[in-house]
């Protein structure tokens, strides 16, 4: 059984940072492309980020280039999103999400790709 666990959301003020962390289990996560995305309230799910399974793919949306960064550790089956200078923009549920085995510079930026999803873990930056 697949499991993706978020971790590290929380409420903090504009222009601090926060690190989510998402552990995978019962997948093959070395070979898997993985992504970050967020949905806020009355708004569709959108891609943030994502990484291939071998690093050397990444992909950034506009809105936070420059202020996160993914990354992900095979050794500890973790995917990683460092947040920084957070914006009230940035308030949304975030997800983890990976994918079936792939070639190792594959990426995927959109929902309908991802194959497995975590629960979410709450971001809020009151403005």
């Amino acid at each position: 059984q697949v499991q993706l666990v978020e971790s590290g959301g929380g409420a903090v003020q504009i222009g601090e940072t926060l690190r989510l962390s998402c552990v995978a289990s019962g997948l093959t996560f070395t070979r898997s492309a993985l992504g970050w995305f967020r949905q806020a309230p009355g708004k569709e799910r959108e891609i943030v980020a994502a990484i291939a399974w071998s690093g050397g793919g990444i992909y950034y949306a506009d809105s936070v280039k420059g202020r996160f960064t993914i990354s992900r550790d095979n050794y500890k089956n973790t995917v990683y999103l460092q947040m920084d200078n957070l914006k009230p923009e940035d308030t949304a549920v975030y997800y983890c999400a990976a994918t079936a085995p792939t070639p190792p510079f594959w990426l995927e930026v959109d929902t309908t790709s991802y194959n497995y999803w975590g629960q979410g873990t709450q971001v809020t930056v009151p403005s």
